[in-house]
Parts: structure tokens; C-alpha cells; sequence
């Protein structure tokens, strides 16, 4: 979306914009990326999140490998476009000023993160600490 049409946008959608991109960032190994115009956050170059906004309100798409299904059931939601909800992509859609269930939202984004991040980071996140090589190697003699 261009700045110009950013103006077209109700304030409280860029503020749930933000909340959303809080969020993302939030998790080890997370970036910001911009292709067709979206938001899109990836950890190690896979897509856990995308996220657009316009004029008619804001909207996302989630990588639930577990949740797809009672995801589907809610009414802001279907399966995501292109072939992707075969895979468990879910997308939700909030109407221009509509306040997204955040907590539900936080959920989904963790959800999906974990489903595409490395192993190392997942440890991060769950705060295991990484053994050194030393003790591994020390552990396989």
C-alpha cells in the first residue's frame, strides 16, 4: 500500500496493523518483508504471517497446522487463497475500524511461527538454552 492510500485507512486499523507487527517482531529470527504491496514476516525466509490493510479494513493470513479447522468455523475467517489453505493457511478479514480479537490473532501468529521456524529458534522462544558443540561431541564419545 502506498502512503497515499494509507489516508484512506481508519487510525484504528493502522493501530491493530501495528499490534500485529508488534507482535511478529516479537519472535527470535523475525523480518519485515514487502512483496505484492503486504506486510509479510518470515523467520529464515518463510512466511509465518502477511498482513494487509486498505480502505475496507484490515486483513491477515496464518499458517495453522493445528487450529485450521476450528479456525475455519469462526465467521472472519476461510481458507486462504492460491492453493495455500490446502496447506493450513487460514485468512481473517476485519471490516475498517472493526477491533480484531487480538488475543485469538496472538495465537494464530505464534501458532504459525512455530510451524515454520528452525529448531534453534524454537528453542529460543521456549527458552532452552543451546547446549555448546563442545558438550554434544562430549555426549556422542
Amino acid at each position: 500500500m502506498t502512503k497515499n492510500d494509507r489516508t484512506a485507512v481508519d487510525p484504528k486499523d493502522l493501530e491493530h496493523e501495528e499490534e500485529l507487527r508488534q507482535l511478529a517482531m516479537a519472535y527470535p529470527g523475525a523480518s519485515e518483508d514487502h512483496p505484492w504491496g503486504e506486510c509479510a514476516f518470515k523467520v529464515h525466509k518463510k512466511v509465518f504471517l502477511f498482513v494487509s490493510l486498505g480502505a475496507k479494513g484490515l486483513s491477515l493470513s496464518v499458517k495453522l497446522p493445528h487450529s485450521a479447522q476450528e479456525a475455519l468455523l469462526l465467521p472472519f475467517t476461510e481458507a486462504t487463497g492460491y492453493g495455500l489453505g490446502r496447506h493450513g493457511w487460514v485468512s481473517a478479514s476485519f471490516g475498517s475500524g472493526q477491533r480484531p480479537p487480538m488475543p485469538i490473532l496472538a495465537g494464530w501468529i505464534e501458532e504459525s511461527y512455530r510451524a515454520v521456524a528452525p529448531k534453534k529458534l524454537l528453542a529460543l522462544l521456549d527458552g532452552e538454552a543451546a547446549a555448546p558443540r563442545a558438550s554434544k561431541l562430549r555426549k556422542k564419545a
